[in-house]
């Protein structure tokens, strides 16, 4: 899968490219995610982003024209992405839903984080859900034994 990775700060870099081993063409940039750095994401399948990042409906679209499928954000932090645009485009959002906390900021939790965003990104790749990752305003998830979205 091709991913751009917005706003990467510099410890960051080392854990992706260690969680990655390769498997997938992720460009970093240290630009955080705009309407006017969008078009870094253009021949993309994905946009990897942080909390800080403009992830609104105009900048939505913008990703969809280029084809973007896939949002993961590097955070547990949803509120900066508009969850019912991207459902309108169609494209996937995920999570990291244990992100550490500023106190916590371990090189155990970092790795775990880098861990989870490529774990997202494989599974995508491989068209399945991400499970509790998931963060989609569809609420798609099913489990295999019922007939609705898990409550």
């Amino acid at each position: 899968m091709k991913a751009v990775a917005y706003n990467i700060k510099h410890f960051e870099k080392e854990f992706l490219a260690k969680a990655n081993q390769k498997k997938h063409d992720i460009t970093l940039i240290a630009n955080p995610l705009g309407i006017n750095t969008a078009i870094y994401a253009e021949g993309k399948d994905a946009v990897i982003v942080f909390a800080d990042d403009d992830v609104s409906a105009l900048v939505i679209e913008k990703l969809a024209g280029f084809g973007i499928k896939y949002i993961v954000t590097r955070s547990a932090e949803m509120g900066h992405i508009d969850t019912k645009a991207a459902a309108a485009y169609g494209i996937k959002v995920a999570n990291i839903p244990l992100y550490p906390t500023q106190e916590d900021l371990t090189q155990q939790a970092l790795q775990d984080a880098a861990a989870q965003t490529i774990t997202n990104l494989d599974l995508w790749q491989a068209n399945k859900c991400v499970g509790n990752a998931c963060a989609c305003a569809n609420n798609c998830r099913v489990l295999p034994t019922t007939k609705g979205p898990i409550q």
